[in-house]
């Protein structure tokens, strides 16, 4: 991996925005793809695209990362000036205690622990029961509900998790937040570099949603703003490979992600087609994937009169916490694949996937 693509990818996932508190990400979103594309266009919720033209008649091809990370807002300051909150996304409530976050106010970034109970005060009893996230505090270290009021703390407020993105001892992978989905963020900018000299015979909209983690809200607005033709969400996925490869999907360094089905996603056969042609034509490695859990690909695809999209992603060991990690060797290849995707599409081959 070249050091400015690790540099982007720990300067995208050291950036904090949970869901609907996007901004930071947005802007610097908006910052790389401004001189690579035609035109940047924002949705009324916040999505932001790099458009590259060509004719009105053109059809439209969209590729979608979202730029929300799970986290938590902060829903009522105690007595004490500690914080109960309400969790952004999904959170396995065992690995949210002893962690260290962001309080992010109108005033001003603060840090800020989760609560948890030492060892020593659960010594006779029979230890703590069932966690839930709401039941755990956030401790910014105030003395008081007055205290905190004072520096500008609020409900609404949101918590975000703080973490240095670093390599691991054998180079072969990165340890970071947020992968899901800064992974995607990353692979928009790196394509649309590629892209700059290239000439399309489709208008391609490429950039990111917001809200995501909460329901797949951000592709709604963005589809029906942007009217695609065809929808590539770029998205990353949990791995199931620590016990076994035997049966489960999601395996670290055999390549990006061909996601078949999901909750709310089939894959179509002549796009599956198209994807697997691409794949083997250019040896890019790849691995059938099977989901428990959907991508914005699942809200696109049954919107408007109905938008055959697929997921070009990746996967990742403990997604949803602080740490995730990743291998270098499938961002690459789902880069490859990606910018293979769409130098191969033509207006013929886009009708071919709709209509046969």
């Amino acid at each position: 991996m070249k050091e400015e693509t690790f540099l982007r990818i720990k300067e995208l996932t050291e950036l904090q925005g949970t869901s609907g508190f996007e901004d930071d990400v947005r802007e610097y979103m908006r910052a790389k793809m401004t001189p690579l594309v035609d035109e940047v266009a924002q949705d009324g919720l916040g999505g932001i695209f790099g458009i590259k033209k060509t004719s009105e008649e053109a059809p439209r091809v969209m590729v979608a990362a979202h730029m929300d990370e799970v986290g938590f807002m902060l829903t009522e300051i105690t007595p004490r000036g500690l914080f109960k909150v309400v969790p952004l996304g999904g959170w396995n409530p065992y690995v949210v205690s002893a962690q260290r976050f962001t309080l992010k106010t109108g005033k001003g970034n603060y840090p800020c622990i989760s609560s948890s109970v030492p060892p020593h005060l659960l010594r006779g009893t029979d230890g703590q029961s069932a966690v839930k996230v709401t039941d755990l505090l956030f401790d910014a270290g105030f003395d008081s509900l007055e205290e905190a009021v004072a520096f500008g703390v609020c409900p609404g407020d949101t918590i975000v998790p703080q973490v240095e993105t670093v390599k691991t001892a054998n180079g072969k992978n990165i340890i970071s937040k947020a992968w899901d989905n800064r992974y995607g963020c990353t692979v928009v900018l790196e394509a649309l570099e590629a892209l700059k000299e290239e000439t399309l015979e489709y208008t391609l909209i490429a950039g990111a949603n917001v809200q995501e983690e909460v329901g797949l809200r951000g592709s709604k607005p963005a589809v029906t703003k942007f009217k695609p033709d065809l929808f590539f969400a770029v998205d990353c996925s949990a791995a199931d490979d620590l016990l076994t490869k035997s049966g489960t999907f999601g395996h670290l360094g055999e390549g990006t992600l061909l996601r078949i089905q999901d909750p709310g996603l089939i894959l179509l056969p002549r796009l599956k087609e198209y994807l697997l042609d691409t794949a083997q034509t250019h040896h890019i490695p790849y691995q059938y994937f099977v989901s428990r859990g959907g991508t914005d690909a699942g809200a696109a695809h049954t919107a408007n009169e109905g938008i055959p999209s697929s997921v070009i992603g990746v996967c990742g060991r403990y997604i949803h916490t602080h740490q995730t990690m990743f291998s270098i060797a499938d961002f690459e290849a789902a880069r490859e694949m990606l910018i293979q995707v769409l130098k191969g599409l033509s207006k013929s081959t886009i009708e071919t996937i709709i209509y046969g």
